[in-house]
């Protein structure tokens, strides 16, 4: 199976990501977490350029195809092999974090992004996504540093935001929407009895 994590950014996913991994592994699943972008090691060359705040002037087109870039390389050389090989990936975002970020807090064209990530993916979807939804306001408490990506300004973060929750009501039988709001074993509590669930179905 392959789980995916979406959220805008501080609301808590790589935290439960995280947490839902070692959960399967405990409970005897094999399991490969991994990230985007990044998560190979020309992926991670690629997002030191994304994120660097050195890099303030990059263009929005810019950003996408570097993107695509670091996703096709991860997809197969890190989660196709992993998936033939019979092991559960949990991946911190994936094709709907550009969706959201570049498509809906850009405004890039949506549709050619769709045609973007299914060439970087070769069609690989995945079969369930948590969307951690919190305010951006809470998101914005809960930050200690900044990328370049963070550093947006609130309204940036809410198109994000609307963004991701069209792409999940869009989309519910992949989507779980989970209320970042509350405590982190809570949450990690529901993510992890929805993700057994789907793995005894």
């Amino acid at each position: 199976m392959f789980i995916t994590f979406e959220g805008i950014d501080s609301c808590g996913k790589t935290t439960q990501a995280d947490l839902l991994a070692e959960g399967l592994k405990e409970a005897g699943w094999p399991v490969v977490f991994t990230h985007e972008p990044g998560g190979t090691e020309i992926g991670d060359k690629i997002r030191e350029l994304l994120l660097s705040k050195e890099n303030s002037q990059m263009v929005w087109v810019a950003e996408l195809f570097l993107y695509m870039a670091s996703r096709a390389q991860h997809t197969e050389e890190r989660i196709r092999p992993a998936i033939q090989q019979g092991k559960i990936v949990v991946c911190d975002r994936y094709t709907d974090s550009t969706l959201a970020y570049q498509g809906y807090g850009r405004g890039l064209d949506r549709k050619l992004i769709h045609r973007l990530n299914h060439i970087a993916t070769g069609g690989l979807i995945p079969q369930l996504t948590f969307l951690i939804d919190i305010p951006p306001q809470l998101a914005m408490q809960r930050k200690f540093s900044k990328d370049r990506l963070e550093g947006e300004d609130s309204d940036f973060h809410s198109r994000v935001r609307k963004g991701y929750l069209k792409i999940a009501k869009g989309e519910p039988q992949r989507f779980c929407i989970i209320d970042g709001s509350r405590g982190i074993e809570e949450i990690h509590q529901e993510i992890m009895a929805i993700a057994m669930g789907k793995l005894r179905a």
